[in-house]
């Protein structure tokens, strides 16, 4: 008797940039668990929808509570599997995470409420907001909490079911999703999470069973997304890539901006859509940045994210570090100066992911630092002549994220900002998602919002009510 032997099972593995160890191994989902899961998320959704917000917003509330009670372990294990320094890990459950979550279940019976419209002699009219159905939720793993609490917590609180994919560099951060949302009481089915590749998800997308999805990564992601749900009329949120732009005006407080630009810059190793990457500094106050900002990029400590006296800690992967590496050599080349010596950083070494933070001058539109994202701990610093130009500098960029003014003067923010292409300008902050204000972007940073009233309004769709009276 003859047969075909089984088929090996696919599995990924998650390196760490600590060290090269494989941290994480799991199998990829088959077709057949793709399918059952799909199911079981269209048939919990049907009950979920009919859950009372208030309670939806409870369990919620319920899931940010474990997740804390496990911040230092969470953080651990996120910085084992994506290399962010040990110190600062935890703080993006306790902070970012927690505030989003709760902001939004607070908001959400408000933001799901009826809408009324005038009310006529003979009809009653209003507009109620109804779930969308299954949401994937595709996350990334630079900041894999903040990322996917945007979208996880909004669509679960308008009454959809939810697929989380999270990237493969931090698989357990789905995993700890389902163990909190079990913990909270969620029922099951309403939120699942699976490990697949980029092809499964592309089936996904093209699926009857998904009705929107959130997607935040690269804008070669993005048009992915979009391709694959381009024969569906479905919705699609994209959060996609950055080129973000400081302005400091002569008036600012100096050393405040300094400060909160640079370390904008280099936080979690400069892998932020968000991250400051430019910035145009008035010309009475350039030299002066310049020498601030350069003692306080040679100030960080590059080294084992483990240890707890780590203040930066090595990018993602060794190929992108590399990248990084390129793009700044490419500068020089074509006449920047790059003002902080890796020499001084003895961790940093060529080919490996950690990666000193580097300050360049003399830089101009026509490189390559100045017009792609970076994403990795570079600041580029131009000297301005005032608003006019640096409103046509930040301008100048494919990207349409945030940007920052820095300045006394808020009028004079006002009117810069309302110059500027981007989806979020900030005074005198950088580098912050408020979760009262729509994260989004134009451009190639994507489109449609997440956060706020008008986040949780996204995944929902208006259902209008006209009741005609009769006597």
């Amino acid at each position: 008797m003859t047969g075909h032997a089984p088929t090996a099972a696919r599995t990924f593995r998650t390196v760490s940039p600590i060290d090269g160890a494989v941290v994480v191994e799991r199998p990829l989902a088959t077709d057949t668990a793709v399918d059952s899961t799909l199911a079981r998320a269209v048939e919990a959704q049907r009950e979920w929808r009919r859950v009372p917000v208030a309670e939806r917003a409870a369990i919620c509330e319920r899931m940010v509570e474990w997740c804390l009670a496990c911040a230092d372990a969470l953080g651990a294990e996120l910085t084992t599997q994506m290399g962010r320094p040990i110190a600062q890990s935890p703080l993006e459950l306790r902070r970012g995470f927690q505030e989003r979550a709760r902001y939004m279940a607070g908001i959400a019976p408000a933001a799901l409420d009826d809408i009324a419209v005038e009310r006529s002699a003979d009809a009653h009219r209003f507009i109620r907001r109804e779930p969308l159905g299954v949401v994937l939720v595709v996350a990334p793993w630079n900041y894999p909490w903040l990322t996917s609490v945007n979208a996880v917590v909004p669509a679960l609180l308008a009454g959809n079911a939810v697929i989380l994919k999270m990237a493969q560099q931090t698989p357990l951060v789905a995993e700890r999703y389902a163990e909190a949302f079990a913990a909270a009481g969620l029922p099951d089915g309403v939120m699942q999470y699976l490990h697949v590749d980029h092809e499964q998800v592309a089936r996904m997308i093209a699926d009857d069973r998904v009705a929107f999805v959130a997607f935040t990564g690269s804008v070669a992601g993005g048009r992915a997304v979009q391709q694959a749900a381009s024969r569906r009329f479905i919705g699609t949120g994209l959060e996609l890539g950055g080129k973000d732009a400081a302005y400091v005006r002569a008036d600012a407080a100096l050393d405040h901006a300094v400060a909160n630009i640079v370390d904008g810059a280099f936080f979690n190793a400069g892998q932020s859509c968000c991250a400051v990457q430019r910035a145009y500094v008035d010309r009475q106050r350039y030299d002066r940045f310049v020498e601030q900002a350069v003692a306080l990029a040679r100030a960080y400590t590059l080294g084992d994210p483990r240890d707890p006296s780590t203040t930066i800690g090595p990018m993602v992967r060794a190929d992108a570090a590399d990248t990084v590496r390129r793009q700044v050599n490419e500068a020089v080349r074509s006449g920047a100066r790059s003002l902080v010596d890796p020499s001084g950083f003895p961790a940093e070494r060529e080919g490996n992911a950690y990666l000193a933070p580097r300050i360049l001058v003399d830089v101009d539109h026509g490189m390559r630092v100045m017009r792609e994202e970076t994403f990795g701990p570079v600041l580029a610093i131009i000297p301005v002549s005032g608003d006019d130009e640096a409103v046509r500098l930040v301008d100048d960029s494919r990207y349409g994220l945030t940007a920052s003014v820095w300045t006394t003067d808020p009028e004079a923010a006002l009117r810069i900002g309302d110059r500027i292409e981007v989806g979020t300008v900030y005074m005198n902050r950088c580098d912050y998602l408020d979760p009262a204000l729509p994260w989004t972007g134009v451009k190639d940073s994507g489109r449609g919002c997440t956060l706020s009233r008008l986040g949780i309004e996204s995944f929902t769709r208006p259902k209008s009510f006209h009741l005609r009276l009769t006597t």
